[in-house]
């Protein structure tokens, strides 16, 4: 058996616990004065939360669903955690063609929710996520730093 961990340096507990718990549907197993961490099973992950002073700061995590009405009860949660979600929609990036809507947890870490409908034959230019991500500017493949984007683009596995 298998668990997904993530942990997520954040800076304010009591908020992105109600964020987690509304994005997981679920309330955490263990809450302390700097730390809270959900046991789930669906998806699988043990995923925890410290207010312990690292540097914030992920490019994004994604929750990937098996079918539609998988993919609509995560875009429910999306929209019951408390903020913007960007509904991106059918897109082709990262060799794959995928549905999928954004969303930024409090301390401005992005997520995504995408069910992945094919095959697509180049990484993609990473438009449709600019678009969908531009008010945030956390898109490794957007402009102006072409070198930086060049290497982020080939070399990093995103969803």
């Amino acid at each position: 058996m298998k668990r997904m961990h993530v942990h997520v340096a954040v800076d304010n507990l009591e908020r992105s616990i109600g964020f987690y718990s509304a994005l997981f549907d679920a309330p955490p197993a263990v809450i302390k004065p700097d730390y809270a961490k959900w046991m789930l099973d669906d998806p699988r992950v043990n995923f925890a939360i410290s207010t312990r002073g690292r540097k914030l700061g992920l490019d994004h995590l994604g929750i990937q669903v098996e079918n539609k009405d998988k993919l609509q009860d995560v875009y429910a949660r999306l929209h019951r955690a408390d903020g913007d979600v960007i509904e991106q929609g059918q897109t082709a990036c990262c060799y794959a063609k995928s549905e999928k809507s954004w969303i930024e947890d409090p301390s401005g870490i992005a997520w995504e929710a995408f069910l992945t409908t094919g095959e697509n034959i180049d990484y993609g230019d990473g438009t449709g996520e600019r678009v969908a991500r531009v008010a945030r500017e956390k898109s490794c493949c957007a402009p102006p730093a072409a070198a930086k984007a060049d290497a982020c683009c080939n070399t990093r596995a995103k969803s």
